[in-house]
């Protein structure tokens, strides 16, 4: 052998074109579960978007009108529809510190809880691994002193 010479591929042994192959299957098991990731992170952003926003007007809604109750269920319906969300998959809890709810000073408490379905999770499957994620947030807005 040359002492100048490299050593080449042994006679008959060809590695050309499996760097192609083995880079689309490692992209390819890299690339279905971060798109997986960021499809379900984008669904519970939006929950999170939908439960604040109805949260945050459904209490000021309530503190503010005299029969609120149904204004403010009808807003955290319209913060759910605007993220993509069907008005039943969320629930609102309305609770009021005083006995009248509009008392001057008092404090109405409204929490928004929504369940995400994770997105392309067989039904058959959802019963032995948890298919949903819960998203819950909680508001309070104070009665104007003044009330009329």
């Amino acid at each position: 052998m040359n002492a100048g010479a490299r050593p080449g591929p042994e006679a008959g042994v060809s590695d050309g074109g499996s760097a192609a192959v083995e880079f689309l299957a490692v992209g390819v098991l890299l690339l279905v579960p971060i798109a997986y990731l960021v499809l379900t992170l984008g669904r519970v952003q939006a929950a999170t978007f939908a439960a604040e926003s109805g949260a945050r007007e459904a209490s000021r809604v309530v503190a503010a009108a005299p029969r609120g109750e149904s204004a403010a269920r009808a807003a955290v319906a319209l913060a759910l529809a605007d993220q993509g969300f069907a008005p039943a998959a969320g629930d609102l809890a309305l609770e009021c510190a005083a006995d009248p709810c509009r008392s001057p000073g008092a404090e109405v408490v409204a929490t928004v809880r929504v369940e995400v379905d994770l997105p392309l999770v067989p039904g058959f499957l959802a019963a032995a691994v948890p298919a949903r994620v819960p998203v819950q947030v909680r508001r309070v807005a104070v009665v104007d002193r003044f009330v009329p």
